[in-house]
C-alpha cells in the first residue's frame, strides 16, 4: 500500500474512532435544511441553464423536436465532422446523413480517438450549474465514447432540466445503485490549467462541448 494511501486511511480511522461498531448511517438523523427544488418558472430555468452552459464556453443552440435532424446536421457541418460516433440506441432520425457513423458497442480506443466526434442524449441538465449529466441510460452509451473523441454534440430536451443539483441527485438514484451505469457530469469543455493559471482545453475529454436544447410542445 502506497505511504499517500495509507496516510489518508489513517485519517479516517481516526476521524471515525468514536463511532460505535454497531451503528448505521440510517440511525443518525443528518438535518437537510438545504434548498431541495427550485420555484422558479420552468423558462427562467431553461435561461438559466442555457447561459451558465454558454458562461463554461460551450456552444449552445435551441430547436424544436421537429428541427432537431437539421439542427444536429447543421452543427456536425460547421465542424466539419466526417466520422461520427453515436451509440447502439441512438434515437431514430438523429444521425444526419452523409457521414460515416461509428456505432456501438465494442469500439476501440483507437477508433474512438479518431473519429471527428460523439453524438448522445443525455440523463439531464441542471440550471443552477450549467451541467449536462450522463448516466450511461437511453440514447447515451458508455462512458468513454464521450471521453475520447475531440468533440460532444449533446441533445437534451427541456423537460429534462432541473433547477438544483439536489433534484438532479433524487432523480440519479436508480443508476447510482447500478454497478455498471457510472455517472458523468460535463460542466463546460475539459480543460485544466497549470500552475500559473493558463487554461489548456481537451486534456481529459472533448475540447468542444455543443449542447442543443429541445424546446417542449407548446
Amino acid at each position: 500500500m502506497s505511504q499517500s494511501r495509507e496516510t489518508i486511511l489513517g485519517r479516517i480511522r481516526t476521524a471515525l474512532k468514536d463511532v460505535p461498531t454497531a451503528e448505521k448511517p440510517e440511525d443518525v438523523n443528518v438535518e437537510r435544511a438545504y434548498l431541495t427544488s427550485d420555484p422558479s418558472p420552468r423558462a427562467d430555468l431553461i435561461h438559466q441553464f442555457i447561459e451558465r452552459v454558454r458562461e463554461y464556453r460551450a456552444k449552445v443552440k435551441t430547436t424544436t423536436a421537429d428541427d432537431l435532424p437539421r439542427a444536429i446536421a447543421e452543427s456536425c457541418a460547421a465542424q466539419g465532422i466526417q466520422k461520427l460516433v453515436v451509440p447502439a440506441d441512438l434515437p431514430e432520425g438523429w444521425a444526419p446523413a452523409g457521414l460515416t457513423l461509428v456505432r456501438e458497442p465494442g469500439l476501440t480506443i483507437d477508433q474512438l480517438e479518431h473519429s471527428d466526434g460523439v453524438l448522445t442524449a443525455c440523463a439531464l441538465g441542471i440550471a443552477q450549474t450549467g451541467t449536462v449529466v450522463l448516466d450511461s441510460g437511453p440514447g447515451q452509451g458508455r462512458r468513454a465514447i464521450t471521453l475520447l473523441p475531440d468533440y460532444h454534440l449533446c441533445v437534451i430536451l427541456e423537460d429534462q432540466v432541473v433547477g438544483l443539483v439536489p433534484e438532479a441527485v433524487t432523480q440519479l438514484q436508480t443508476a447510482a445503485a447500478s454497478p455498471d451505469r457510472p455517472i458523468t457530469f460535463i460542466s463546460g469543455p475539459s480543460a485544466t490549467s497549470d500552475i500559473e493559471l493558463n487554461r489548456v482545453e481537451g486534456v481529459h475529454g472533448p475540447r468542444t462541448l455543443e449542447v442543443i436544447v429541445v424546446k417542449s410542445p407548446v
